[in-house]
């Protein structure tokens, strides 16, 4: 499993024109599912997301959880964070789940995430989404299991 971090001011996904999540000062997470990954994969990451400390403290030092600052988790599923870009023109993406065990994964992953914390939404799982965000610092990290 793979995301692209970005600590955000705030993030809004729509699809269809209707806002499906939106959120203030928080994570926005873009996570590819990749075809090996299983339950594991789901935990860690959720883990791994709301305890990555880059929020500020009082010395301005990255020590802070989206949950120890109040923010929001927002988790996009985005099979191209899988994709292959090293050869060629053109990104593989045999490394991507199929869609059925993707949206499965993808479904556990935010279930995990909202059990540890609430304040975790999601974009719209397969569907053709409009992605904005204000990010903060920047500060973006991209993040893969084990």
């Amino acid at each position: 499993m793979k995301a692209v971090v970005q600590r955000v001011a705030s993030a809004e996904v729509q699809a269809n024109a209707e806002t499906v999540a939106a959120i203030g000062q928080g994570l926005l997470a873009l996570v590819g599912i990749q075809a090996s990954d299983s339950e594991r994969e789901c935990s860690w990451m959720a883990q791994k997301l709301l305890n990555l400390r880059i929020f500020d403290d009082e010395e301005r030092k990255l020590n802070r959880s989206v949950m120890d600052v109040g923010g929001e988790l927002l988790l996009v599923s985005n099979f191209t964070v899988c994709g292959d870009a090293r050869h060629g023109r053109r990104p593989e993406f045999t490394d991507a789940a199929d869609f059925d065990e993707g949206k499965t994964l993808f479904k556990n992953l935010v279930a995990e995430a909202q059990q540890i914390y609430p304040r975790t939404l999601a974009g719209a799982y397969g569907r053709l989404m409009r992605v904005s965000l204000v990010n903060d610092g920047p500060v973006t990290l991209v993040v893969a299991s084990p």
